[in-house]
């Protein structure tokens, strides 16, 4: 097992409870912005155990938590996330409220909460880091990226932090899990901690009882987007995934604890 799998960041008990974007949605009069603090206020208080969200770079170098590079402007004009500062970005009138917090307010906010950060933009591979670095959040995060340069640029500048596997890391280990090539899947994986795959892919369900065993052969959780339907997530458990990364953390916990009990 790597070292990192000891740090803060995996020290909930399985399994792992990942609200994506945090909790906008279940079923409130009113819903909560994505990507926003009320959003993973709402995640916490209905039993994640972790908020996965998306960060792109500022004008100003600071990393912005946002999933799309840009967003429609009052007029429809497409603004793109990099071309404003944070002040700016905060002042828009046109985007939901609380949007475009930094991930440093983010972090500040929630100082026990553990996140799963994917760096979206090559620019905010550094601030990204700097941020965690500077609310000494090493040991309760997990950086990646689809993009494994993008990924090595901000956990390079962070040791010993969690990581997991980039898009094509991900397609070559898949490949090898379902060869029975554990040698070379232990390889392919040793400088990460986990998987986080997709139930399906061009129709084909790739996480199944052997490739989940052969991941953990190989020394990393496995962690499978998105699954709302709580019988699709009872499927997965069964299976042994580690985590499930959801938009209902609150249908997720309500099984986890009845499967618990």
């Amino acid at each position: 097992m790597p070292d990192r799998l000891r740090s803060g960041f995996f020290a909930p008990p399985l399994p792992r409870i990942f609200a994506h974007r945090g909790l906008a949605h279940d079923g409130r009069a009113t819903d909560a912005a994505e990507n926003t603090l009320e959003a993973f206020a709402r995640a916490l208080a209905a039993g994640a155990t972790h908020l996965e969200t998306d960060v792109h770079a500022s004008a100003d170098g600071e990393s912005v938590i946002s999933h799309d590079p840009d967003f429609a402007g009052a007029d429809g004009r497409r603004i793109v996330v990099a071309s404003l500062t944070v002040a700016e970005l905060q002042a828009r009138r046109d985007v939901p409220p609380g949007s475009f917090r930094t991930l440093r307010e983010a972090l500040d906010a929630f100082p026990g909460a553990r996140f799963n950060i994917d760096v979206k933009s090559d620019a905010a591979a550094g601030p990204t880091a700097q941020a965690i670095r500077a609310l000494a959040a090493v040991d309760r995060v997990l950086v990646t990226s689809f993009d494994d340069a993008r990924r090595r640029a901000a956990v390079d500048r962070l040791p010993g932090v969690a990581t997991s596997a980039s898009s094509r890391t991900v397609a070559r280990a898949l490949l090898l899990a379902v060869l029975g090539a554990q040698g070379a899947l232990r390889r392919t994986l040793a400088d990460v901690d986990a998987v986080q795959i997709p139930q399906h892919v061009a129709g084909v369900r790739i996480v199944t009882r052997r490739t989940v065993r052969a991941f953990h052969e190989a020394g990393v959780e496995v962690h499978v987007w998105t699954v709302d339907d709580p019988r699709e997530m009872a499927l997965l458990l069964d299976r042994g995934v580690d985590g499930l990364v959801t938009d209902r953390c609150d249908l997720a916990s309500r099984l986890v604890a009845s499967r618990a009990g």
